[in-house]
């Protein structure tokens, strides 16, 4: 295993051990992905060139969606993307409202140096840019401020022309934004931020002084993704990955709802298919019922084409080019190979490694994978969350104590309680003692 800094072993520990996704260091113990490596990475590389792109990623609940889509995300932060990742619900951020939609983006946008949300620094950078653009030209002497400010605004202009014509209001927010950093405006800036980002209620005072009206509606926030992908481009970022996470929760939606949904999907990847949004690589995920079923994908029949999609019964030979990937889960060599990873990583940390390592060995990591599986009625597709988590519970008691053995001092307990609702259904209640048995006489 490559060396890891304490820090970033911490962090994905730590969320193991809370029984979370980690949301970084995701290579580090990723199981069963190493065959869309080649597929997503030549995808991501017709994005950096300036096309775009886009994927389905289909499975059943526990079989790691969210987990792929992280992963996804780190390597597309490893080439220098931004990346976003949203929750889509009918009431925090229903998908047919893309005004919403972008607001979320912007919200929880990042890159591999920045947290969310990353679109102040973006937009300076950008900035930046361009006065590094326009100085490199000669034309325009440091010293010369007013010449300098006048030269990148009018350098500002010529790289958003194509969005200005469709949204004025994001290139004049752009513009609003720069003079009012130029001249100490602080709070004026803060609020043109507030407003590129899709952030509605933003001070009138700010608008006028930009010369912009009203918030970003629907319409709007498609200019406005435009606009944000020549920010990315222009300050050395080839591509933005955006991830739709949960599109499942459309098929509980009203009808109005679902429906408007659905078509707003397909407006967005009629308008990728046209090269509309150069830079976005765009991702969905969803169970197989919501691409299959009758109320999902299926009931819009442009949409249901557009992902349309053969599967063979054999996994091994699905076309991963395809517009839909399907993700197949665990199976128990898959977990006892996710118990060795996480074991070595957790290891390298721990005060005393030999110890974990010999008595957390692997026919120990294959058993204890047997009984978590069983623990949830031997569904193993959904076990590795749980399994992780008790995982780490173990390595924690034989780190702690020296006269701990696993084997001989711990008992695998599983409560409904610490179950997500999918591994509560699958949880196997056994009595705790014969009266507690039902007998059907």
């Amino acid at each position: 295993m490559n060396t890891v800094s304490p820090v970033r072993r911490e962090e994905v520990v730590g969320a193991l051990r809370r029984g979370t996704v980690p949301h970084g260091g995701l290579d580090l113990f990723a199981v069963g992905l190493e065959r869309f490596e080649s597929v997503l990475d030549r995808e991501l590389g017709t994005v950096t060139s300036g096309g775009a792109g886009f994927k389905a990623v289909r499975g059943e609940y526990g079989s790691g969606k969210t987990f792929f889509v992280r992963w996804l995300g780190e390597r597309a932060k490893r080439a220098n993307f931004a990346v976003t990742e949203i929750q889509i619900s009918e009431t925090e951020t229903p998908l047919h409202r893309l005004e919403t939609v972008y607001r979320r983006l912007t919200e929880r946008l990042t890159t591999a140096t920045q947290p969310p949300s990353a679109l102040r620094e973006i937009v300076d950078n950008w900035v930046y840019a361009l006065e590094e653009d326009v100085l490199a030209a000669g034309e325009v002497a440091e010293t010369d401020e007013e010449a300098l400010d006048a030269a990148v605004l009018e350098l500002l202009e010529r790289r958003l022309s194509e969005v200005a014509a469709t949204n004025p209001g994001f290139a004049a927010a752009l513009r609003g934004y720069h003079r009012a950093q130029a001249a100490g405006e602080a709070a004026i800036a803060e609020a043109l931020i507030a407003w590129l980002g899709g952030q509605p209620n933003v001070a009138s005072a700010a608008k006028r002084y930009a010369g912009i009206k009203g918030d970003l509606d629907h319409f709007g926030a498609l200019a406005a993704l435009k606009g944000l992908l020549v920010l990315l481009r222009d300050c050395g970022h080839p591509g933005l990955l955006v991830v739709l996470d949960e599109l499942e929760t459309l098929q509980r939606a009203r009808t109005d709802t679902r429906e408007k949904g659905l078509n707003a999907l397909r407006q967005l990847l009629d308008e990728i298919a046209n090269n509309q949004f150069p830079g976005l690589y765009l991702v969905i995920t969803g169970t197989p019922a919501f691409f299959d079923g009758p109320q999902g994908v299926q009931r819009l029949a442009p949409l249901a084409q557009r992902l349309a999609t053969d599967f063979l019964p054999d996994a091994r030979y699905d076309n991963l080019r395809a517009a839909q990937v399907r993700l197949t889960g665990f199976d128990l060599d898959k977990l006892h190979h996710l118990g060795v990873a996480v074991r070595e990583l957790y290891a390298e940390g721990a005060d005393d490694p030999q110890r974990v390592r010999g008595l957390v060995d692997d026919s120990y990591l294959l058993a204890f994978a047997e009984a978590v599986a069983g623990e949830l009625g031997g569904r193993i597709g959904i076990a590795p969350r749980l399994f992780l988590r008790k995982l780490v519970d173990v390595m924690d008691r034989v780190d702690q104590n020296p006269d701990f053995d696993p084997r001989r001092h711990y008992s695998l307990t599983v409560g409904g309680h610490e179950l997500t609702e999918v591994e509560r259904g699958a949880h196997v209640q056994r009595a705790a003692s014969a009266d507690e048995v039902e007998l059907d006489l």
